[in-house]
């Protein structure tokens, strides 16, 4: 994932002023010394030829500053003039509006977005419309021409950087595909790629947000050839085609028991409670940073075991097993949350009230390592 460290930056330069070569220097809150940059390539039009001062007005605390330094690699897109949606409400007023699911009001802004990819550290992003900026004369121009060379090159150095991101696993590499079920450990390194491929769309969905050529971009950054081939041709199509039409008589699956698909196992049903129980609790004993913690621990748990338990229908054991072991470890991400509330509750009622819930969490966790034990001996 990308580093991205905005708000501990106090204040920075961006020299452009080389042709094909870009550095700088970055003053981060906590550090004593300044983080060097060293990079290959050139901004995009607006700084390229330039030298940009920047400012944080308020800098902050952030735990992901260790850059190494120098940073050497190439630079990505290096913009001050990035249009990007800014809310105008509040962080808490956004999060309200979106739990309501309200129409949340914003307004378009040129954003300054610094980003580079490291050969230490991989992508590191700097993305804000708060700085205060101080943009030098041009020394040379950049033409249409290369900036749009430029922004191919980071394209591809997108891509290349989410290549190594995911890691995918050959199809000829992979263990089972003889057609023999795989086990819990082969299951497992499937369930990390899958794992590592939802964090880099995630990143890649993020990057291309507000990009008028999203889909494009997106599909070229993942490495997905088949789509951006597929976009090609529909956009070269003369006419839309139109999807056929289903009919019932269609469906191979006249016999699809809906019910028994949707059938909730006991385990699972008991963790959906967990769920709303902490939700409540954590709601009632105020503000803490352990809250949010045990909330998603417990909401992973209560999914994951909905997608290896729920229905009717047979999974490979090793597929259960490796996602058992999966919600162990959220298990204990819970546990060690719900201590926290514990000690940090100054209520009697509410503390009894997270005993309570810490001995249910204990519960399933142990039903969870019997569920393991029995399917290894089966």
């Amino acid at each position: 994932m990308a580093w991205r460290i905005d708000e501990a930056v106090v204040r920075g330069e961006i020299d452009n002023t080389v042709e094909g070569k870009t550095t700088g220097w970055l003053w981060l809150l906590g550090r004593e010394q300044p983080v060097e940059l060293d990079l290959t390539g050139d901004c995009w039009r607006d700084l390229a030829g330039t030298r940009l001062n920047f400012r944080n007005p308020e800098p902050k605390p952030q735990p992901n500053t260790d850059l190494a330094s120098p940073q050497k690699g190439v630079v990505g897109d290096m913009t001050a003039s990035r249009k990007n949606k800014v809310p105008l409400v509040s962080n808490e007023e956004f999060a309200a509006m979106y739990a309501a699911r309200q129409q949340i009001p914003f307004c378009w802004k040129n954003t300054l977005y610094l980003e580079w990819f490291s050969e230490e550290n991989g992508r590191v992003v700097i993305e804000t419309c708060d700085f205060a900026l101080e943009l030098s004369e041009h020394v040379w121009e950049m033409d249409d021409d290369a900036e749009e060379a430029q922004k191919l090159a980071n394209m591809q150095a997108m891509r290349d950087f989410m290549n190594v991101l995911v890691r995918r696993i050959e199809p000829t590499d992979r263990p089972g595909d003889d057609g023999d079920e795989e086990d819990e450990f082969q299951w497992e390194e499937r369930l990390k790629e899958s794992d590592r491929l939802a964090d880099a769309y995630q990143e890649v969905l993020e990057k291309y947000l507000d990009d008028p050529d999203a889909e494009r971009k997106e599909a070229f950054a993942m490495g997905w050839d088949g789509l951006l081939e597929a976009l090609a041709e529909e956009n070269e199509s003369p006419e839309p085609v139109e999807a056929p039409t289903w009919k019932p008589e269609d469906s191979e699956r006249e016999d699809w028991d809906e019910e028994a698909d949707m059938r909730q196992h006991p385990l699972q049903a008991r963790a959906q409670d967990l769920v709303i129980r902490g939700i409540d609790l954590t709601r009632a004993g105020g503000e803490h940073p352990a809250g949010p913690t045990l909330n998603a621990a417990l909401m992973q748990v209560a999914g994951k075991l909905a997608g290896a338990l729920n229905g009717d229908y047979e999974r490979e054991t090793g597929y259960v097993l490796a996602m058992l072991k999966r919600c162990l470890g959220w298990q204990n991400d819970a546990l060690a949350a719900c201590s926290e509330l514990i000690a940090a509750a100054d209520d009697n009622d509410h503390s009894r009230a997270l005993e309570a819930l810490k001995d249910s969490i204990f519960e399933i966790r142990e039903e969870i390592v019997n569920l393991r034990k029995e399917l290894k001996e089966n």
